[in-house]
C-alpha cells in the first residue's frame, strides 16, 4: 500500500529545505524529484512558494555570492556556479556586477593571506596570478589586485 502524496506534502518538504538555507528553483526541483515522483505536484508547490515569496532565486543568488566571497572565490567562478544552479544570466550579471568594486580588493586580500609578501620576481608574480586565476578571479581583477598593492602584509 503506497500512501498518496499531496501538494501539501511536497510543499512542506520544500519549506523544510528552504528553512535550512536558500535554494534555487532548479535545486528544489532536483531535490524534490528525488523524494517525490509527481513532477506536476513539485512544479505546483514551487509556484506557490514563489508566489508567497518563500522562494526567490534573487535571494538565493545574493546569499550564494556572499558565501563564496567569504570563501575567497572570484567573480568568474561564482558566475559559473550560479549558472549551474539554474540562475538566469541577467540576474547573475546584475548581482555580480553590483559587487564589482570589491572583487579587486578581495583578490588582493586572498593573495595576501596565501603568500604574505609581494612577489620578488616575475616568476613569483606569475605563481600568485595563477593562484588567483584558479580561485576564479578575472584577469582584470588580478591586475588591479597587483596595482593596488600598498604593502599591507
Amino acid at each position: 500500500m503506497s500512501e498518496q502524496v499531496t501538494l501539501s506534502d511536497v510543499r512542506l518538504a520544500a519549506m523544510n529545505m528552504l528553512a535550512m538555507r536558500e535554494h534555487s528553483v532548479e535545486e528544489l526541483i532536483e531535490k524534490l524529484g528525488r523524494k517525490f515522483s509527481d513532477s506536476t505536484l513539485i512544479t505546483q508547490a514551487i509556484a506557490i512558494l514563489i508566489e508567497q515569496n518563500l522562494q526567490s532565486d534573487e535571494r538565493f543568488a545574493e546569499a550564494f555570492i556572499a558565501m563564496r566571497q567569504r570563501q575567497g572565490k572570484g567573480s568568474v567562478l561564482i558566475r559559473l556556479e550560479l549558472r549551474d544552479r539554474g540562475i538566469a544570466i541577467p540576474l547573475i550579471n546584475s548581482l555580480v556586477d553590483e559587487a564589482d568594486a570589491s572583487w579587486s580588493l578581495l583578490a588582493q586580500e586572498v593573495r595576501n593571506k596565501r603568500f604574505h609578501q609581494l612577489p620578488s620576481d616575475g616568476r613569483e608574480k606569475a605563481k600568485q596570478m595563477r593562484f588567483l586565476h584558479s580561485r576564479g578571479f578575472s584577469s582584470r581583477h588580478i591586475q588591479a589586485a597587483f596595482a593596488n598593492t600598498s604593502g599591507d602584509y
